[in-house]
């Protein structure tokens, strides 16, 4: 490494990130929410990934789509998006490629949805795609893409079809072996892997015995997910980690420490997402703090820190 070069400075999936934090989908819009903030720079983060992008407009779903838990959220927002043809003409336009990287979140009812917005995607200035392959497969009674490996690699494969960019595959906790979702989306053209998507859980009112979320389930994010998306994230790296498959960590981190933790489990880049809702200059700090244990460990890059949990 150059001796002028970040410690922070980070490879992942053919491209060079400024810093290996990554602000999640969902959390920052289509990206260009967070210039409104005073004190927040693109170049804090590695990259953006955009809100989630169908072929066609969706409104989501109906209130209440967010409900805070004693140590995280519930969310439940359907996907609401203007489709993938007014996000690449009218907003990624807006957005200043040469401060981060962008990346696409896409989504779909179909897998002809899915290679569709990939195929969109492939022609603008998008840095990667990542895959969320937790949608209900309308063609398959509303069954996740997410939970049978199978339909995990069909979509990936389409995809892959569909674009030259880099693709990043969503994995979801809510499956009963993660390691062989990882595997056969790797076989099918996955570049990189991101562990994990949220957990499925609700919210009652005891008062009214009704759901508080309108669509009653929501995915779980923040603190209270950690633990389980670091061992994902563990199990993950066994499988990827010898193919050289760099690994998206994310789940509940909001300090500097919780970003070491995923990194030593095995994760290249780590995604913050939940923790800007309370405190959006969050990755300042973090950035900080990584730096500053690199420094006390001697060590020169994140690179060092990956996968290096003691046996």
């Amino acid at each position: 490494m150059n001796q002028t070069e970040s410690p922070l400075r980070t490879e992942f999936c053919g491209l060079v990130l400024d810093s290996p934090i990554v602000l999640l989908s969902g959390c920052v819009g289509f990206g260009e929410e967070y210039t409104r903030i005073k004190g927040f720079s693109n170049r804090d983060v590695g990259g953006i990934v955009l809100k989630g992008t169908t072929l066609e407009p969706r409104l989501g779903n109906a209130p209440h789509r967010v409900y805070e838990t004693p140590m995280g959220m519930l969310n439940a927002i359907g996907l609401q998006n203007p489709g993938v043809d007014v996000v690449v003409d009218d907003i990624l336009p807006g957005l200043d490629f040469k401060e981060t990287r962008f990346m696409a979140n896409v989504c779909g009812s179909t897998i002809e949805d899915y290679a569709a917005v990939a195929r969109r995607f492939d022609d603008s200035p998008i840095d990667a795609i990542e895959i969320n392959i937790s949608c209900p497969n309308i063609k398959e009674g509303g069954v996740s893409f997410g939970n049978d490996p199978d339909m995990s690699a069909r979509v990936v494969a389409a995809c892959r079809e569909s674009t030259s960019k880099p693709i990043i595959a969503k994995l979801s906790p809510n499956q009963t072996d993660i390691q062989e979702n990882a595997r056969r989306c790797i076989e099918a053209g996955a570049d990189g892997l991101a562990v994990i998507n949220t957990v499925m859980g609700m919210a009652i009112d005891a008062e009214k015995r009704e759901p508080i979320i309108g669509n009653v389930r929501g995915g779980l994010s923040g603190p209270a997910i950690k633990p389980i998306a670091l061992l994902k994230v563990h199990q993950v790296y066994e499988v990827a980690g010898p193919l050289n498959i760099p690994i998206f960590g994310q789940g509940g981190i909001t300090s500097a420490v919780d970003a070491i933790e995923f990194m030593i489990a095995g994760a290249t880049t780590v995604g913050v997402g939940t923790a800007l809702f309370y405190d959006p200059l969050v990755c300042t700090s973090i950035n900080a703090g990584i730096s500053d244990y690199l420094a006390r460990h001697g060590m020169t890059s994140t690179h060092e820190l990956v996968g290096s949990l003691a046996a």
